[in-house]
């Protein structure tokens, strides 16, 4: 059984997240989805949150579980028995970056390799950081985010916003 990793923050979950989960499952046989903590960034969501969000968006896709874990990914892909980690990317400048993400992991682990993906034209401009950015300014994210996603940002900034939080 080929068994992958689709590590990553899913601060909110996007559709092109999505597009990464769903192509992985045309290529391995079993896909985790691993909402990792990022020290480096402050989440708008709690990991219980992004877990329940990414599990509602691939409740379709059999083959997914979504889990949350703290630590290297190498250590998550190991304790799944996975072969590879998915990454997905959208410009050069993310390459650079997963480059030497993989690299490291790579010499953490030589038995887990990384796999690029380049996410599908139609979402290769979503963040989820602009996804959270147009949702704090009262914009639609609705092209952008499963429908639970755009209820759980509408809800997270309408209570910013009736406490003057901005």
């Amino acid at each position: 059984m080929k068994i992958a990793v689709c590590p990553g923050s899913f601060d909110p979950v996007t559709y092109g997240h999505l597009d990464i989960i769903t192509r992985a499952c045309d290529i391995f046989d079993r896909v985790y989805v691993a909402v990792l903590t990022n020290p480096a960034k402050e989440a708008l969501f709690t990991p219980d949150e992004r877990v329940e969000m990414l599990s509602k968006a691939t409740k379709h896709l059999d083959i997914v579980t979504c889990e949350h874990f703290d630590g290297l990914v190498v250590d998550y892909a190991k304790l799944r028995g996975a072969i590879a980690i998915v990454r997905g990317l959208r410009a050069v400048t993310d390459f650079e970056v997963e480059l030497k993400m993989a690299s490291m992991n790579h010499h953490l682990d030589k038995d887990v390799e990384t796999v690029f993906m380049m996410t599908s034209n139609e979402y290769s401009f979503i963040s989820s950081s602009a996804v959270k950015e147009v949702a704090s300014l009262g914009g639609d994210v609705t092209a952008w985010v499963p429908s639970c996603v755009a209820e759980a940002l509408a809800k997270k900034y309408s209570h910013a916003r009736k406490a003057g939080i901005s």
